[in-house]
This record gives structure tokens, C-alpha cells and sequence, in this order.
């Protein structure tokens, strides 16, 4: 019974929209490239400390970083579907990887 004493149902959101697109073949190549772009920068640091561009380093580190925290919480999200938790995104279990 709601507070006001009649019998409301208590709201339950609409269920998400399905996922158009196959995220994991887009994060997964790219969070690469910038793992690749960052070992290329690492092995250029004096040239890039001599013309003050250490930005493109922390760039790329930013981005693989990023990458690899987009796939573990996707990964995580996946699992938790799997075992059936009520947190978890079901809709990631529709994408095929």
C-alpha cells in the first residue's frame, strides 16, 4: 500500500533499448592501436622531452588506459549477466563476440 493508502504499483522503469552496434569490434582494435601508439611514443621520449611533446605519451597512455577499463567493466557487465544478478546489463549478452 502507498503512503497515501491507495494500492499503486511502485514505478519500474522501461527496459533499455537493444544494442545496435557491436561495441567490442570497435573498443578492442582501437584501445590496440593506442596500446601500439603508446610503445612506439615510449621508445621516443628524449626526442619528445627535447621538443616539449610529452603530451602525445600521456595521450596515449589515457587511451589505453581508458580502452582497457571500457573492456573490463564490458567484460564484467557480461558476467554478471550470465549468473543472472539484477544490476547487470542483460542486453550484453545479446551481442555476439
Amino acid at each position: 500500500m502507498a503512503v497515501d493508502g491507495t494500492n499503486e504499483q511502485p514505478y519500474t522503469p522501461p527496459p533499455l533499448p537493444p544494442v545496435r552496434s557491436n561495441l567490442f569490434h570497435i573498443v578492442a582494435p582501437l584501445t590496440g592501436v593506442w596500446f601500439v601508439v603508446l610503445a612506439v611514443l615510449m621508445t621516443q621520449i628524449p626526442g619528445l622531452r627535447a621538443h616539449d611533446h610529452l603530451i602525445w605519451l600521456w595521450t596515449a597512455a589515457a587511451g589505453t588506459f581508458l580502452g582497457g577499463l571500457g573492456l573490463s567493466i564490458y567484460g564484467w557487465q557480461r558476467s554478471a549477466a550470465r549468473r543472472g544478478r539484477r544490476s547487470a546489463q542483460p542486453m550484453a549478452l545479446d551481442e555476439k563476440i
